[in-house]
């Protein structure tokens, strides 16, 4: 019993040291492929700076698509249409569909404005007081406009309910306030699909880029490779080095590319206040947020060790002892 005990706490501790060897020698080639890069950054620079404008390019997108998108965010709760009613319209008649549509449920408020009412705001909004008041007649036509109840009601449905209502004999037409902002929003689902495209492209150059970079290193170092596969050397053992150059080309060029993110907010976010003082807005520019910022600095990584491991697993295989 007491031998069986030793011998399985022998097997512990060999697990163990097996592990800690393990880490210390990742570590060690860890530290190794970082130094070897910033010993020759000529060498490095180049590569490093094309991955950073690859990864840079799909943020600097996405910072764009975000801000639209919070601008046009208070826009969705401002749902509303507007009947014009028939010239020969009757004011009563007219009140009498104010009544009833207030009745429903589905509808937030809804108001009339007279023909009085809406041919004063257009003096006040036209500057044309005094060329108006030389009408015969007011040529406006009485219009009633209508909040939706529901907040988030769908654009069809806003619709079909403009449809519904128009087909009434007191209303000529009914124009949906928001068409505009639907048409906004729709330009934006198209540029999100464009957008999300050509970062996937980027990122297959990003992985071409590091594949070919690795390959290249692994040319340079074709002899060496011979030599410690005649020795015994492991493909796991080869291909580390790799692995971790691929790597740290990736995290150092996701680094820059949030650094050139970074730069470009602060460059435009001023201009940006100013414009938005400039239609009376308190908008703020949003930039990456810290994690977005993390986000993108592993997916730089990530597709760097992708792109290398790839590469090493092509190339490696062609390397035989001789």
């Amino acid at each position: 019993m007491a031998g069986a005990s030793k011998q399985a706490t022998t097997h512990k501790i060999s697990i163990f040291d097996r592990f800690a060897m393990g880490l210390k020698l990742h570590r060690k080639n860890a530290v190794t492929c970082l130094l070897q890069i910033l010993k020759h950054p000529a060498n490095s620079l180049l590569t490093i700076m094309v991955l950073a404008i690859a990864l840079a390019l799909p943020g600097i997108f996405y910072i764009v698509t975000n801000n639209a998108k919070a601008l046009s965010g208070d826009w969705d709760s401002s749902m509303a249409m507007s009947l014009y009613l028939e010239k020969s319209a009757n004011e009563n008649k007219a009140r009498e569909l104010v009544a009833d549509l207030l009745e429903s449920a589905e509808y937030k408020s809804v108001s009339l404005m007279t023909k009085e009412e809406a041919l004063e705001e257009f003096k006040q909004n036209s500057g044309q007081a005094n060329a108006l008041e030389m009408l015969e007649e007011n040529p406006l036509p009485m219009v009633i406009t209508i909040v939706p109840g529901d907040e988030n009601i769908s654009p069809e449905l806003l619709q079909n309910r403009a449809a519904e209502l128009e087909a009434n004999p007191l209303v000529e037409f009914a124009i949906l306030d928001t068409q505009w902002i639907l048409r906004y929003q729709e330009i934006l689902k198209v540029s999100e699909k464009i957008g999300s495209f050509i970062s996937l492209l980027l990122a297959i150059g990003v992985l071409l880029i590091v594949g070919n970079t690795i390959r290249l290193a692994i040319l340079n170092r074709r002899e060496e490779i011979q030599v410690i596969k005649l020795v015994g050397a492991t493909d796991a053992f080869i291909r580390r080095p790799f692995l971790y150059t691929g790597f740290w080309y990736g995290l150092i060029a996701g680094l820059i590319a949030a650094l050139m993110i970074s730069i470009l907010s602060n460059l435009i976010g001023s201009s940006a206040s100013r414009l938005a003082e400039l239609y009376q807005s308190s908008y703020q520019l949003l930039g990456l947020s810290g994690t977005q910022v993390l986000a993108l600095i592993g997916i730089g990584a990530l597709l760097g060790l992708v792109g290398a491991w790839i590469s090493v697993r092509k190339h490696l295989k062609e390397i035989q002892p001789t």
